[in-house]
């Protein structure tokens, strides 16, 4: 059946899903499946993976650790625009997504596949962020999502395709969490079951990467960050590579209760959905880096900037990173970021994020003699004031006087 697909390479984790959608796609399109899993820091052994893919079959099997890559070349660029999602998301889940979908298409090209596949649903946002980037990068890539053709619609029907095929799959009827979880550097997110009621708080055992704010420590933790064209590359002294930060910092954060985040959003699909996420550290870099910026960057290149912020986030969230107008807004955000240098000094505790201080030796354009309120000795004439104020005042005064 529909022998025109002759190898594809499928985004698998070695789970459930993905175990299902290798014997499906065998026994569905009768192709060759190369598999790929990406170790993005979710935490999990991944060799297991490499472990089912060979007993189902496969022959290449690509594992690959995308840690350094997803931090310095997905997280950090998108965390010199202090980019959120409605105001709160950080983007952990979105942001890992074009990444895996490039990896996807280098595979297909070194292996010669003509499709790729993936888990992802048909309700959710993570088919179009795959998609989306898959045909940014290679437009004649065929794609197979299994879940906008398949009748396995549940759980029930997963495990028993899985026992009549022999795919082995672990804890099969044994107590599961009741959430659908999705982990990198970046984040842990938290989906489904008790969540799919706004009005139903998280359980406190749901949380894995922090310690209730309640329950952190009695005494704050400070810490330095040092940033070098918007980016952090040291932590209180010692220079670290990206990947290696930001697991230091999620550590620290979490065991201070940063970074927890109850989040009705809107999906690109059209419905809302209620998310529970854990971004320790990226909710500490996002307070350092904003920091920095406010000594260093220029009044209205920081407004157009905030300005910019949430279309740059919309695209990264739909599955835009790929596009002309994401990499346009990228240049621009990285050429403000040329003299954002300097240290920040960070108070946390219990779950907050406090700025203690702010450092910038060469680019710090904060005047004290300008900004002082003691004698400025005439580095700032305060009569300026008066005129600057009746230019500004002039069309106000004048609608004022014709009545409106």
């Amino acid at each position: 059946m529909l022998s025109d697909v002759k190898k594809v390479v499928l985004a698998y984790s070695g789970g459930l899903d993905t175990s299902v959608i290798l014997k499906w796609l065998q026994e569905t399109y009768g192709c060759e499946v190369v598999t790929f899993t990406a170790d993005i820091g979710q935490g999990e052994e991944l060799e297991p993976a490499r472990a089912k893919a060979q007993q189902l079959g496969v022959k290449e099997i690509y594992i690959d650790d995308l840690k350094e890559e997803f931090v310095r070349d997905f997280v950090f660029p998108m965390f010199r625009a202090n980019t959120l999602y409605e105001g709160e998301y950080l983007l952990g889940t979105s942001i890992a997504r074009p990444l895996i979908a490039k990896r996807l298409i280098e595979i297909a090209n070194e292996t010669g596949a003509d499709a790729i596949s993936h888990g992802a649903t048909g309700k959710g946002n993570d088919q179009v962020r795959f998609e989306l980037g898959a045909y940014a990068l290679k437009p004649g890539v065929r794609v197979i999502a299994p879940w906008r053709e398949w009748d396995l619609t549940s759980r029930e029907r997963l495990l028993a395709y899985a026992e009549t095929h022999a795919i082995p799959v672990e804890m099969k009827r044994g107590k599961q969490s009741p959430y659908s979880m999705d982990a990198n550097l970046l984040h842990i997110s938290y989906e489904g079951g008790p969540l799919e009621d706004p009005w139903t708080e998280a359980e406190e055992d749901m949380w894995r990467w922090s310690v209730a704010p309640e329950a952190a420590p009695d005494h704050a933790q400070y810490l330095e960050i040092q940033f070098e064209r918007g980016d952090a590359v040291a932590l209180d002294g010692v220079r670290k590579s990206p990947a290696t930060l930001l697991a230091e910092l999620n550590r620290i954060g979490g065991a201070h209760g940063i970074g927890r985040l109850d989040l009705v959003e809107n999906r690109y699909v059209g419905m809302k959905s209620r998310g529970c996420y854990e971004t320790p550290g990226g909710t500490i870099l996002l307070k350092a880096h904003r920091a920095i910026e406010s000594l260093t960057l220029d009044r209205e290149v920081a407004h157009l900037k905030d300005e910019l912020m949430p279309r740059y986030a919309s695209l990264i969230y739909n599955g835009y990173w790929w596009s002309p107008e994401r990499r346009m807004l990228q240049s621009m955000i990285d050429a403000s970021q040329v003299h954002v240098n300097g240290v920040v000094r960070l108070k946390l505790y219990k779950g907050n994020v406090i700025v203690a201080g702010r450092s910038s030796a060469q680019d710090s354009l904060f005047d004290t003699h300008i900004a002082t309120f003691e004698d400025d000795a005439g580095a700032y004439h305060q009569g300026d004031a008066e005129g600057f104020i009746k230019l500004n005042a002039l069309r106000l005064r004048i609608a004022a006087q014709r009545g409106r």
